[in-house]
């Protein structure tokens, strides 16, 4: 599934090729992603200039004009940004035009959402998708002080915190376990033990390694591609992730694995106590 940096690198795909540029039509070819793209999108775009396109957790943010489009790439959806016409082909489920480039959303697992928020409806951060997702990353926010007083009193497995999207939102598996290792925290340590000092180095850690993997274009471990169909390469450089039985960039010492709840941890026994 694509995470934060993913989602970050489609955003600055999608502002830098199509901001300032203007609906022409839309075509809705399959409607039926995790929630219908409604009905009426075909009319609530056409003419609308597209301000900006911003980002809350996984979710993108078209700002038209006051009213945004919230999309959400779910388990394999991508969108490309087309400078000349091409037959649509299998799974590519809505068209956006704007005259000279055409935004084209693709989904094989159709478990990803486009849907329409109204100036009426509120703000856009009061959306139930986005009401309650923890805090950016890169925002001020978000700090070792913050992240310490969050992981009091509980028992939970600091990677599972972390995961959960409730304290910080967009580490997903693959970046939990780098900034994991990255901070020297075995991923299993319960969160009420981590201190002040391991809290600021792991919410250092977070926001290190999501800004290396936006800078390598994210991580395409299947589905992943860009706006402008490349992938992205962080996972070629991962210190633990992937790498179970190979020995640890850092001190040689065989990586470990488990399987938790369907996902793969990975960890270094020595760098990681």
């Amino acid at each position: 599934m694509p995470e934060l940096p993913e989602v970050e690198v489609v955003r600055r795909g999608l502002q830098a090729g199509l901001s300032r540029r203007v609906v022409s039509r839309v075509e809705v070819r399959e409607p039926r992603l995790r929630w219908p793209v409604p009905e009426g999108l075909s009319r609530e775009l056409a003419g609308r200039r597209l301000e900006s396109v911003g980002r809350r957790g996984k979710y993108l943010l078209m700002d038209f004009g006051g009213a945004t489009l919230i999309a959400h790439l779910g388990m394999s959806g991508n969108f490309r940004i087309l400078d000349s016409p091409q037959a649509p082909a299998r799974h590519d489920h809505v068209d956006i035009d704007f005259g000279e480039r055409l935004l084209r959303y693709h989904d094989p697992r159709r478990f990803g959402a486009m849907l329409w928020h109204r100036p009426a409806d509120g703000p856009v951060a009061s959306h139930p998708l986005l009401a309650g997702l923890g805090v950016e990353p890169f925002s001020d926010a978000f700090d070792g002080e913050m992240l310490y007083r969050a992981t009091r009193g509980r028992a939970v497995a600091i990677k599972q915190l972390v995961l959960s999207g409730t304290v910080v939102v967009g580490v997903g598996n693959i970046y939990a376990s780098e900034s994991l290792f990255r901070a020297g925290i075995r991923p299993s340590t319960p969160a009420r033990r981590i201190g002040r000092e391991r809290c600021e180095r792991l919410a250092g850690a977070i926001r290190e390694t999501l800004a290396d993997a936006i800078a390598r274009g994210g991580s395409s471990l299947r589905d992943f591609v860009g706006s402008d169909g490349q992938g992205g390469y962080f996972q070629l450089d991962c210190f633990v992730y992937g790498r179970a039985g190979q020995p640890c960039r850092a001190c040689g010492t065989p990586v470990a694995m488990r399987r938790d709840q369907q996902r793969a941890t990975y960890w270094c026994p020595a760098c990681q106590r």
